[in-house]
């Protein structure tokens, strides 16, 4: 258990960091890596980019380009 533990403590990081997840009851389990995994992409704060008129234009010439393949 302590060579467990230091590894952990020595791997797990701010930008990285470990979980331990009880596996002893399934729906739970998958609840709780849900939670983790929902709660990690909403703390990035993505969004869609905003495309400029040229790049909306080039878009569309591209479409139009694939489509007429």
């Amino acid at each position: 258990m302590t060579a467990y533990e230091k590894a952990m403590c020595a791997t797990s990081t701010a930008d990285a960091p470990w979980y331990v997840v009880p596996a002893d009851n399934k729906w739970f389990t998958r609840l709780a890596v849900a939670s983790i995994v929902i709660e990690t992409l909403e703390s990035l704060n993505l969004h869609v980019p905003v495309l400029s008129r040229r790049d909306h234009r080039a878009l569309r010439h591209a479409k139009r380009r694939l489509r007429a393949r």
